[in-house]
């Protein structure tokens, strides 16, 4: 099934927590789940975010959504507060 934005709104791929670090050390399963995520597909007013951008979002603001066993979230442009 394929989601399609509207508007100047974002889909995008929850990214999964790291569980270890680049020097090799384990981490713990952490209470808050990241707040990035890998745009998929955007809106047709959306301005400043391309397909395939990593973003920074606020936490509470995004819709979430499981298609296909695969988590997305749907959020507004403006609530996107960076590119990674």
């Amino acid at each position: 099934m394929a989601i399609k934005p509207l508007a100047d709104r974002v889909l995008a791929q929850k990214s999964a927590a790291n569980t270890a670090t680049k020097s090799g050390i384990l981490l713990g399963e952490a209470k808050e789940k990241p707040n990035y995520a890998e745009v998929t597909a955007i809106g047709k007013d959306v301005k400043e975010i391309k397909k395939g951008d990593r973003v920074l979002y606020r936490e509470y603001s995004a819709t979430e959504v499981t298609v296909d066993g695969k988590d997305y979230i749907v959020i507004k442009e403006e609530d996107v507060l960076a590119t990674l």
